[in-house]
C-alpha cells in the first residue's frame, strides 16, 4: 500500500445551497474586506481601511508587561476564565468610561471579543426575522453586516454634520410603525462617527436618548472612538444621561491594539443573563490571556498619555488629508472636518459613482471605500470614506493628489467642470 492518500467522495453536491440553514443567505462579504487584496499591495496608497497606527505604541513596554504576566500569573492568564469577564478588568473598564461620564459597576459589564462580537450577542438576542433596526445614514459597515445577517429590516436615519437629526429619527419611528413593522433598537456611533466622521452635539444626544425612552426603543451606543478627541473632550456618554434605556459598547482595539480583540458591553441589568449566556454559547469565554495584558497595561502603564499620543498621531494625518483635499480636489467635492477618530466622508456629484470609478483610482495607485457599503440599501453612491489613520501624513497626500486628479478627470468627462 502506498503512502498516498486516497480521498472518498462521498457524494456531496456540487452546489450546497440546499443544506445551508436559511441565514446563510444573509453572510455577505463586506466591500471593505473585498478591498483588502487591492489596497494591501505596496504600490497602493489604501485611504479605505481603518487600521489603527501602532507605530506610537510602546511595543517593549508591552513586551515586558506580557513577560510579567506570564512569569508571576501565567497559570491564569492561559487558563479558561469567566464567561463575563475577569472581575479586575472589569472594574478598569469602569474607571476608563468614567473619563466620559459614565458610573457604572463592574457587574454590568460583559467582556467581549472585540466590540464587534457584542454587536452580535445583541442582535441575536433582540432580532427576529423582519424586525426592524434604525441606524445612522451611514453606517458602520461591520453592524450593518450583523444586521443584515440575523434578517433585520435596516431603516437608515439621516445625519447632518452635527450627528443623527432628532427630528428625522420622529419621522421613521412613525412611518416604520404606520407600516405595521416592529423596531428593535437604534444603533448610533455618536463620537466621530464610523464612516462620517462627525461628532453628535450634547444637545441632540439629550433629544434622541428622550424620543427613544418615550417610544420605547433602546439605544444602542457604539464608542469606540470617544477618547480619541483632537482639540477638545467628546461629551459625555449618552449611557452617562440614561442607564437603563442605553447599551454601551466599548473597545481596546482603537485606544490599546486591535490584535488583543478587547471590547465589553456596559447592560442594564435586566439584560445581563441573557447576554452572558448568549457569550457562553458563542465562545465560552473571552481570553483570559489578553484580558490579564490589557489589566496589567492599565495598572503599570501610563495608558491616559498614550491615548493622547495616538490622538496626537492621528490629528496630524487628520491636518494632512484636510489640507490635500483642499489643494488637490475638484470643484464640487464637499468633505467632513472631524474632530477625532478616523475618518473623513466625501461628497460628490450625483452623476460620479465611486463604486463604478474604483478600477480607475486603482490604476492610478489609490484605494478608498465607496459609499454604497455603508448603506444597506444601495444608496450612497456618489459619497466615499477616506481614512487617515494608518498612511503617514507624506503617502496621505500622495493618496489624496492621485485620487484628487482621477476624480477631476472623471467629472471634466461628465461635464461637471
Amino acid at each position: 500500500m502506498s503512502g498516498d492518500i486516497t480521498r472518498i467522495h462521498t457524494g456531496v453536491p456540487q452546489h450546497l445551497d440546499e443544506r445551508f440553514a436559511h441565514r446563510a443567505a444573509m453572510m455577505k462579504p463586506s466591500e471593505i474586506r473585498s478591498l483588502f487584496a487591492v489596497a494591501s499591495r505596496p504600490d497602493i496608497v489604501s485611504l479605505a481601511g481603518g487600521m489603527p497606527n501602532l507605530t506610537a505604541f510602546p511595543m517593549e513596554m508591552m513586551a515586558g508587561v506580557v513577560e510579567k504576566l506570564l512569569l508571576e500569573n501565567g497559570q491564569e492568564a492561559l487558563q479558561y476564565g469567566s464567561g463575563q469577564g475577569h472581575p479586575k478588568l472589569r472594574t478598569q473598564i469602569c474607571d476608563v468610561m468614567a473619563l466620559e461620564g459614565i458610573h457604572a459597576h463592574p457587574d454590568d459589564v460583559i467582556v467581549t471579543t472585540g466590540s464587534q462580537q457584542a454587536l452580535d450577542l445583541i442582535s441575536r438576542i433582540f432580532i427576529d426575522p423582519g424586525d426592524v433596526v434604525l441606524v445612522e445614514a451611514p453606517s458602520y459597515v461591520g453592524a450593518l453586516g450583523t444586521f443584515h445577517q440575523y434578517e433585520a429590516q435596516v431603516v437608515h436615519v439621516a445625519m447632518d454634520n452635527d450627528g443623527l437629526i432628532p427630528q428625522a429619527l420622529r419621522e421613521a419611528i412613525t412611518s416604520t410603525r404606520a407600516a405595521g413593522r416592529k423596531i428593535k433598537f437604534l444603533y448610533l456611533i455618536p463620537n466621530y462617527q464610523n464612516p462620517a466622521g462627525v461628532l453628535l452635539t450634547a444637545e441632540r444626544r439629550t433629544e434622541i436618548l428622550e424620543i427613544c425612552r418615550s417610544e420605547a426603543i433602546f439605544v444602542i451606543e457604539d464608542n469606540p472612538y470617544g477618547l480619541l478627541g483632537f482639540e477638545r473632550p467628546s461629551p459625555n456618554a449618552m449611557r452617562a444621561e440614561d442607564s437603563e434605556n442605553v447599551i454601551y459598547l466599548g473597545t481596546f482595539s482603537k485606544t490599546i491594539a486591535p490584535g488583543l480583540r478587547v471590547g465589553w458591553a456596559l447592560v442594564p441589568q435586566s439584560l445581563k443573563e441573557k447576554m452572558v449566556i448568549a457569550s457562553e454559547s458563542s465562545i465560552l469565554c473571552p481570553s483570559n490571556f489578553t484580558q490579564l495584558a490589557i489589566s496589567s497595561y492599565l495598572s503599570d502603564q501610563p495608558w491616559r498619555d498614550q491615548i493622547a499620543s495616538f490622538a496626537q498621531l492621528y490629528k496630524v494625518r487628520r491636518d494632512a488629508m484636510l489640507e490635500s483635499l483642499e489643494k488637490y480636489f475638484p470643484k464640487g467635492a464637499t468633505w467632513t472636518k472631524p474632530e477625532g477618530g478616523f475618518y473623513v466622508w466625501v461628497t460628490l456629484p450625483p452623476e460620479i459613482d465611486t463604486k463604478a470609478l474604483m478600477p480607475k483610482a486603482i490604476v492610478g495607485k489609490v484605494a478608498y471605500v465607496p459609499g454604497t457599503a455603508f448603506y444597506a440599501d444601495g444608496f450612497g453612491s456618489w459619497s466615499m470614506r477616506l481614512s487617515y489613520c494608518y498612511p503617514s501624513p507624506e503617502k496621505i497626500r500622495e493618496g489624496v493628489k492621485a485620487l484628487g486628479g482621477v476624480l477631476a478627470t472623471e467629472m471634466q468627462l461628465r461635464g461637471l467642470n
